[in-house]
């Protein structure tokens, strides 16, 4: 075999394991689910990833990586005002949404509770993503002063819990009943907005 069949038939196992964990949940994610999907035989995943753990895993980093790059590209963007980083963050929450990511987050976030291996990678990929969000928070507080005695960490745990609490209430299908989450966090968007064509405004007042 190949090198590049090689490195196909993992990438194959991956996208296998994305789907059955996405359509059916962590309780129904096993070898032979995702080696009947994948089309191969169950000893590929023993030779690829060692365990289902290890699959899981590797899954797990396969879809983090490119969404963090994703995310550190947009929040250190110059040219982008906070508002518009934050309507891409909302527009990349849909993107995840529909791609099975959330789904795979939220299953493994749970998983995590109980299997200490699964919880690490979960808490060093979320790790990731919260120094991106407290570098914004601190973008945010050089451009339009402190916000009360809130410092960049608390801002950042609090934006960090604003988006894992919408996907889990989407998840649950029940942000239209009670909760309008993925709307209201654009409405956030909408007041970061106005704040900043207010203070652009009062800039050019006293000039």
């Amino acid at each position: 075999m190949t090198a590049e069949r090689v490195e196909q038939t993992k990438l194959e196992l991956l996208e296998a394991a994305r789907q059955v964990l996405t359509e059916e949940g962590f309780a129904g994610l096993s070898t032979r689910r995702v080696s009947e999907i994948a089309n191969t035989q169950m000893s590929q995943i023993r030779y690829h990833f060692g365990s289902k753990e290890g699959m899981i895993l590797a899954l797990f980093e396969y879809m983090n990586a490119g969404l963090i790059e994703r995310q550190k590209q947009t929040f250190t963007n110059p040219s982008l005002r906070i508002s518009e980083k934050w309507f891409l963050a909302c527009d990349f929450l849909d993107e995840d949404i529909q791609s099975g990511y959330v789904r795979v987050l939220q299953e493994l976030i749970a998983a995590g509770w109980s299997n200490p291996k699964i919880g690490d990678a979960v808490r060093a990929a979320l790790t990731q993503w919260n120094e991106l969000l407290i570098a914004l928070a601190q973008e945010a507080t050089e451009e339009h002063g402190d916000i009360g005695p809130l410092s960049v960490e608390a801002m950042a745990s609090l934006i960090a819990c604003a988006f894992i609490g919408a996907e889990a209430l989407i998840l649950l299908g029940y942000e239209e009943q009670i909760h309008p989450v993925r709307k209201t966090l654009r409405q956030v968007g909408e007041v970061i907005a106005n704040l900043e064509n207010l203070q652009k405004e009062e800039s050019n007042h006293a000039r």
